[in-house]
């Protein structure tokens, strides 16, 4: 076997002295010819990374390393060698010169004029060799130390300063601190005593209301009760009075009837032959009269003798209409004047015009919707009604409440004051229309004979009568005094939605589902005029308080306004698509303000057609009304509430 020393190795054995390598011949058994008996293995490329192929010659040094070079990569990957050390940076210091350390010096202490001498001297004295290489050498270390020394000592004195500046205003901010902390610490022991305070207040208050749950309970069934009994008592008493009421009526009668057959009264009711205008005439035939009779034709007698000669028919007396019931109250004449056009505001000096109204108050007026509502002829009150069966009056504009009212078995559609303010009519959906009397403090009366829900009443100037619109498709006139149903008008082919006198006049407008606008005369129950151009039915119709305007609005949110007095039509106005359910002028006669179900309010400058949205409601608003100076408006909603806006 021949072998080879390290020293034939070359560089490989100058790197690593300690290794040797050997060749060592090798013989392959078998004939070469033939490859049956070699085994081979297979080499894997991932495996070995060392063979790779070089282009030229191959030198046996550099396979070498590049074997070594791959199983030391080996090993650093599997763990087994670290790698050497980084070796550290170092810094090497370089003496300062002299020349240097002189010019340092002048140039820290600006002493410019020298540094110019120096540098020329020193250059002139260097380059003609009169320096010596002593003289141009390094300074010394005690200067350079002295010289750093110096330098961190104006650094630390520095340093001192700004930390004491610094200790200062921590030791300030520091008192301030412990004075705030003081103080927190004070009010919070002041609030924790507060707490404990009120906590055993609450509790003390807890027990003592709790106490008080039986009693209220037991106090609540008897109000109940008493409430029940009350109740039965009004239906009692209402009962009672009607059948009283219904045998006067028949002891009436029978009178009429017996005083009728005394003077020979045919069935027309004028009273035959004739009269002369002496009293002796009237006394003798006054006394075969009645009570009624007797003071009618007492009044007769009062005008005849106060009237000039032969300006008085004698018939005239026995013409006489005598009415059906000895309690109807008369007809008052239609006078034409209207003592509330001297309230009209101009609309120059009107300051509620489209734009200036902004809502103020919001309050809670029932637990279920608000449907209709009413103001004081004189007083700043606001009665509302709503599903919930109840009427309530209100302060205007602060919201207290002063009054409620219970009795309907339905809800409430409609209520108006009558003009002294004293008494207030109500409407429902029981059928029923209902008359307060705020002086007695009840229900005086209540009027059954419409067949379906009463949407609407409005009172006469009079005080004596009020009119009511229905579901049966009538509108009833009630005389307060006989209690009775004066006049029916029939007409309407639909549900009337709406009634309204107008203010001292005979004249009634009604509007309804059969989508016209009627107007009546309430003495003979006859339809003057109709109205005709909606398409949809007519929630509403309202004059204007100068009686010469109808607005009427109807469920598609279209209004229109009538002129009374050609009995034709004005404009319209279109502010849908949403129904409007309530119309009403303002004093001035030149802002119409409709409530709308999309929960706004659209007010209306009759002058320029202008158009305003008040929004503010969450629910479909319902009524609305002006005050009597028209420097705010009121409306109600079915979310409940009434809102006020100025």
């Amino acid at each position: 076997m021949a072998t080879a020393s390290a020293s034939g190795m070359g560089g490989v054995a100058g790197e690593r002295e300690d290794e040797a390598y050997y060749l060592e011949p090798a013989t392959i058994p078998g004939d070469p010819e033939s490859d049956q008996e070699i085994n081979y293995e297979e080499v894997h490329i991932d495996d070995d990374e060392a063979l790779i192929q070089y282009e030229g010659d191959e030198d046996l040094n550099m396979a070498v390393q590049i074997l070594k070079e791959a199983s030391t990569d080996k090993d650093l990957q599997k763990g087994r060698l670290t790698p050497p050390p980084i070796p550290e940076a170092t810094l090497t210091y370089r003496p300062e010169v002299v020349d240097d350390f002189v010019r340092n010096f002048l140039v820290k202490n600006n002493m410019w004029r020298t540094l110019d001498s120096f540098q020329h001297e020193w250059y002139e004295l260097k380059h003609k060799g009169k320096l010596s290489s002593s003289d141009m050498g390094t300074v010394p270390d005690v200067y350079i130390k002295n010289s750093q020394l110096d330098h961190e000592n104006q650094y630390l004195k520095q340093e001192l300063e700004r930390f004491k500046e610094a200790a200062a205003g921590a030791k300030d901010n520091f008192i301030k601190m412990r004075k705030e902390r003081d103080f927190h610490r004070m009010h919070h022991r002041r609030v924790v005593q507060e707490k404990n305070t009120l906590i055993d207040n609450l509790t003390k208050l807890r027990k003592h209301y709790d106490s008080y749950e039986p009693a209220l309970q037991h106090l609540k069934k008897k109000y109940e009760t008493a409430m029940r009994e009350k109740m039965l008592s009004k239906l009692e008493r209402d009962r009672a009075l009607g059948q009283v009421s219904g045998l006067q009526a028949t002891l009436k009668s029978v009178n009429n009837i017996r005083s009728d057959s005394a003077m020979h009264i045919p069935e027309g009711g004028r009273i035959t032959g004739k009269l002369s205008k002496t009293p002796d005439a009237l006394t003798r035939v006054d006394s075969t009269l009645g009570g009624t009779q007797q003071r009618l034709y007492e009044s007769r007698k009062s005008e005849l003798a106060s009237a000039k000669p032969n300006t008085l028919d004698p018939m005239d007396v026995a013409n006489i209409k005598l009415p059906r019931n000895a309690d109807d109250t008369p007809w008052p004449k239609d006078k034409g004047f209207n003592p509330d056009l001297a309230k009209v505001i101009a609309p120059s000096a009107h300051l509620t015009r489209v734009g200036g109204f902004r809502l103020t108050h919001t309050f809670q007026a029932h637990e279920l919707p608000v449907s209709s509502m009413a103001l004081h002829p004189k007083e700043d009150l606001l009665v509302t009604t709503s599903d919930d069966r109840t009427w309530k009056m209100w302060q205007i504009p602060t919201g207290d409440i002063a009054m409620t009212g219970e009795g309907h078995s339905e809800w409430l559609s409609g209520c108006d004051f009558s003009y002294d303010g004293e008494r207030l009519a109500t409407c429902s959906g029981d059928s029923t229309v209902k008359i307060w009397s705020f002086e007695e403090g009840r229900c005086v009366h209540t009027f059954a004979e419409h067949q379906f829900a009463v949407w609407a009443v409005s009172y006469h100037h009079s005080g004596h009568f009020v009119a009511s619109s229905s579901v049966d498709n009538t509108v009833k006139v009630w005389d307060l005094n006989s209690l009775r149903c004066r006049q029916t008008l029939r007409g309407h082919r639909d549900s009337v939605n709406s009634v309204q006198f107008l203010s001292y006049s005979n004249t009634l407008c009604s509007s309804s589902a059969d989508k016209t606008v009627s107007l009546w005369d309430a003495r003979t129950a006859l339809c003057a005029q109709t109205f005709y151009g909606h398409m949809h039915s007519v929630n509403d119709a309202t004059f204007n308080i100068r009686g010469e305007t109808i607005a009427s609005c109807d469920s598609n949110g279209v209004v229109k306004l009538w002129d009374v007095r050609t009995v034709s039509p004005i404009k319209t106005i279109e502010v849908g698509p949403y129904p409007c359910n309530k119309a009403a002028f303002d004093p001035g006669c030149s802002v119409l303000a409709l409530t709308s179900s999309d929960g706004g309010i659209k007010m209306i400058d009759l002058e320029s057609d202008k158009v305003l949205s008040l929004s503010g409601h969450e629910d479909t608003v319902q009524s609305c009304v002006f005050s009597r100076e028209g420097d705010y408006l009121m409306s109600g909603s079915s979310d409940c509430t009434v809102r006020i806006w100025s």
